[in-house]
């Protein structure tokens, strides 16, 4: 159990399902699973309790969506954000070590959701954060995607004492996962513009919605 903004208790589910007119995904966030199934998932593949979020229904685009081959150029951040993005990326790095594999993807969303309960992180402290955490990042020998990125840029606002919009979501056609850090009015920080695309699965609060307890709807 957990509290939210409000101070209402909340619970935790680890299993979310992301509906569309064409195809269900089931994201176990516990283990970093995921399930792509053609029809709607009965109660023995969705726990009680586990969370459904409706996809706006986008049509098909048969994978013919443009991305961006070439990285754009990172924008600068202060001295001081980058001084405190390095033992960030530190932290970041031995959670998502520690452990056995299978509990990886579920440690990385308990530690990008470490703040929550600190006042919001305003505009600019999120996009100095995000800046500085990508600044840094090539150090890191190993993977470092979306999710350890995100992760340790609300690791650096938790330790500036300021909550991190974290979120996690996903896009259909073809079905792929994203993690980015937005602001207090959910708009994606140094974020490319084809993030819209991506249904809201995540944030630090839990999940975006849930079905009645007991209900597979």
């Amino acid at each position: 159990m957990g509290v939210d903004r409000g101070g209402h208790r909340m619970t935790v589910s680890a299993r979310v399902a992301v509906m569309t007119p064409f195809a269900y995904l089931v994201i176990d966030y516990r283990t970093g699973r995921t399930q792509l199934l053609s029809t709607r998932p009965d109660g023995s593949r969705l726990a009680a309790g586990a969370a459904i979020v409706p996809h706006p229904g986008a049509s098909l685009s048969w994978g013919t969506n443009e991305v961006p081959a070439v990285l754009g150029p990172v924008p600068s951040a202060s001295l001081l954000w980058r001084l405190g993005a390095v033992p960030a990326l530190m932290v970041t790095a031995v959670v998502s070590a520690m452990g056995c594999r299978r509990g990886k993807f579920w440690r990385m969303v308990r530690l990008s959701c470490c703040g929550r309960r600190f006042p919001p992180a305003s505009r600019a402290q999120a996009e100095a954060a995000v800046r500085a955490v990508r600044w840094a990042s090539p150090v890191i020998p190993a993977r470092w995607a979306c999710l350890e990125q995100s992760a340790a840029a609300a690791v650096l606002l938790a330790a500036a004492g300021r909550r991190a919009e974290w979120r996690h979501g996903a896009a259909p056609d073809p079905w792929r996962l994203h993690a980015w850090i937005a602001d207090s009015a959910g708009v994606p920080v140094e974020e490319p513009a084809d993030t819209v695309l991506y249904t809201l699965t995540y944030t630090p609060d839990g999940p975006v919605r849930r079905a009645p307890e007991g209900s597979t709807e």
